[in-house]
């Protein structure tokens, strides 16, 4: 999993070939707690197919605005670079699959 900041999003996301998945979170989060197994599953489950990467809004403000993070968790969907989807909420690991399944 990758660890995301504004200093290196453009590079590992937009510059990226292929299926990105972008988890937006926080440690105070507790919704963002419940969904950090399932992400971590998905990149287990994905290895190799999606780049899973996390990025802390504590850490970040550039990106979270630039792609309009008002809620978190937010996961945003990418593919070749360009934001194809997104879920907001503590959605179950069904709701992301079917999505990165849609997108592979």
């Amino acid at each position: 999993m990758t660890e995301l900041n504004d200093n290196n999003f453009d590079a590992e996301v937009l510059q990226a070939q292929g299926v990105a998945i972008v988890d937006f979170w926080a440690v105070w989060c507790a919704p963002c707690r419940m969904l950090a197994p399932v992400i971590e599953g998905i990149a287990d489950e994905f290895a190799g197919k999606v780049k899973v990467c996390k990025m802390d809004v504590d850490g970040a403000n550039d990106v979270p605005a630039r792609f309009g993070i008002r809620s978190i968790p937010t996961v945003l969907f990418f593919k070749d670079g360009q934001l194809v989807d997104r879920t907001v909420g503590a959605v179950s690991k069904a709701v992301i699959v079917e999505k990165l399944n849609a997108l592979l």
